[in-house]
């Protein structure tokens, strides 16, 4: 879709370039959103894609995931072996069931930008401890949690100018067994539920609900817990409010199903790998 209110485009080469940043600006990753539907509050496009930032980088600390990382090029990477929770990026990349188009266009951190509760990319970095570092407008940074970095639709963390950089997943989280999954109203429909599980090689296990939450939610144990520890903190820590309501799932349709999806995570973390 063109929009027709854009009277401007820049396209900054270094950090130094990205500012100022006026009302009416947006930042351009990918544009699979912004293409979509008018913006008629937009008069200044700020392109981000040739800052050059590396897609994917590999160090013993853990994977770095530039914000502006296609989503197809997340998905063709092949990670260590020592990463066996990595095997969650395919299944979280698919979550999208968007066309070639989108996901040759699309960008890890438009999606988490976005902050929507179906947003796969969400889902993948909150359940994997993922980290944001965020560039401000007068030269500092700092980082956040994904947990923390999502408030709710279409709300997050960044202030006035700010841009999002990347995302850290630890290795400590990479190297986790996991378990997945996701339920949708139809075959091809956006996510309702999308539950995310960990167990450490010290049994810490961690359950990430997100898609059925209107923010993530994170709930962590020292240990595997039994069935009647986690309903409970599920009950305590998403009470009926934060359950989202739309045409892709009732509330109560949502709770049911991220109850019934928790203990089957916790059974099969339970088994032996």
């Amino acid at each position: 879709m063109d929009i027709n209110t854009i009277t401007a485009h820049r396209r900054p080469r270094d950090r130094a370039g990205l500012w100022p940043f006026h009302e009416g600006d947006a930042w351009l990753g990918g544009g699979t959103w912004l293409f979509s539907e008018p913006q008629p509050k937009l008069t200044r496009l700020v392109d981000l894609s040739l800052l050059d930032w590396q897609p994917l980088t590999v160090e013993d600390a853990g994977l770095s995931i530039a914000a502006t990382c296609k989503v197809a090029t997340l998905d063709a990477f092949e990670p260590p072996v020592a990463w066996p929770a990595a095997r969650l990026i395919g299944p979280c990349c698919r979550a999208f069931l968007a066309s070639f188009k989108i996901w040759n266009m699309a960008t890890v951190g438009g999606n988490l930008c976005m902050s929507l509760p179906a947003g796969p990319m969400i889902s993948l970095t909150a359940a994997l401890e993922g980290v944001c570092t965020i560039w401000s407008p007068d030269g500092s940074e700092r980082q956040v949690s994904v947990v923390d970095f999502v408030k709710g639709p279409l709300s997050n963390d960044l202030g006035p100018g700010e841009v999002l950089r990347s995302i850290h997943l630890p290795a400590e989280a990479l190297a986790r067994r996991t378990a997945f999954r996701r339920a949708s109203l139809t075959p091809l429909g956006r996510s309702g539920v999308l539950l995310i599980g960990t167990l450490a090689a010290d049994n810490a296990f961690v359950l990430t609900v997100t898609a059925s939450t209107r923010r993530p939610v994170r709930l962590a144990f020292a240990a595997r817990p039994s069935a009647a520890d986690l309903a409970h903190r599920l009950e305590k820590a998403i009470p009926d409010a934060l359950y989202y309501d739309d045409i892709h799932g009732l509330p109560d349709w949502r709770k049911h199903m991220t109850q019934l999806f928790a203990e089957e995570i916790r059974l099969e973390l339970g088994g032996r790998p």
